[in-house]
């Protein structure tokens, strides 16, 4: 495969867009700590989308346990695969690569609009928390998303998961994945990540909740995150389809999703 130099990351152009202006000393330590060059000397290989994902997991040498994929048959029945997020970025691409995998390639992520800059990701990913003029598009291009033909993976809690009264487990899910799945006829299918980052990880962005700071400092230390994970093998275990029916009036969408987050953990 040719090297494709257009596939890698210029932080610097990234950091121009978004408005920040950094001293080199700063910028060369943040491109340590996201490990720049160490993801650009996979980028540049030039993988797209599920392909990406699975070449990423042999990249950092991770194995992945799954159990339960036979309960989601590849008959033509659509699915919102929901699952905890305990890494930030193994996680992600590993839902990516298997649920793909599974079913040729027809895969879609709601992901952080940062994430965007992965250009491996751009064509199954569908941008949230985007800002400007794209913001308004927003709804059309999930409305799309969940009408396409496409399986769909989301990650309900939007933050990777935090220490919570002593334990790892992910913030409250989101609603969207209860109505989108209603409104469209998709099986929502529970996944269980089984996984953990660093202590250091938890007490930064724990700290970053106290002090109530907008600018999410965890999220930076995810690349880091993910070069400790490196030669890990974790267990994903997939729990049995829920009909879109089943999500009744007897509960609210919020609340569904809530439940939904209760069977994710229960899953062993």
């Amino acid at each position: 495969m040719a090297q494709r130099p257009d596939m890698t990351i210029d932080l610097d152009a990234i950091l121009d867009k978004k408005g920040f202006k950094l001293p080199g000393f700063v910028k060369n330590w943040l491109k340590k700590l996201l490990h720049v060059d160490f993801l650009n000397a996979f980028f540049i290989q030039g993988y797209e989308g599920v392909e990406f994902c699975t070449k990423a997991l042999d990249y950092v040498d991770v194995k992945l346990e799954v159990s339960g994929l036979e309960k989601v048959p590849a008959d033509g029945t659509l699915y919102t695969f929901v699952s905890n997020h305990p890494l930030g970025g193994i996680d992600g691409v590993a839902m990516g690569s298997i649920v793909g995998e599974k079913f040729s390639g027809k895969v879609k992520y709601l992901i952080n609009d940062i994430l965007m800059n992965v250009k491996g990701l751009q064509s199954i990913g569908v941008p949230i928390n985007k800002t400007g003029g794209q913001s308004r598009n927003l709804p059309q291009l999930i409305n799309d998303a969940f009408n396409s033909d496409n399986q769909m993976v989301m990650f309900p809690a939007g933050l990777c998961s935090r220490k919570i009264d002593g334990k790892i487990q992910d913030l409250p899910w989101g609603k969207a994945f209860v109505v989108k799945s209603k409104q469209t006829g998709r099986y929502v299918v529970p996944v269980h990540f089984i996984a953990e980052n660093s202590p250091r990880f938890y007490r930064v962005a724990n700290l970053c909740g106290l002090l109530k700071m907008k600018f999410n400092l965890a999220m930076v230390l995810l690349p880091d995150e993910m070069y400790r994970n490196m030669h890990s093998t974790f267990r994903v275990i997939i729990g049995k389809p829920i009909a879109p029916e089943f999500f009744d009036n007897s509960k609210t969408p919020y609340e569904w999703a809530q439940w939904v987050r209760e069977e994710v953990y229960k899953l062993n």
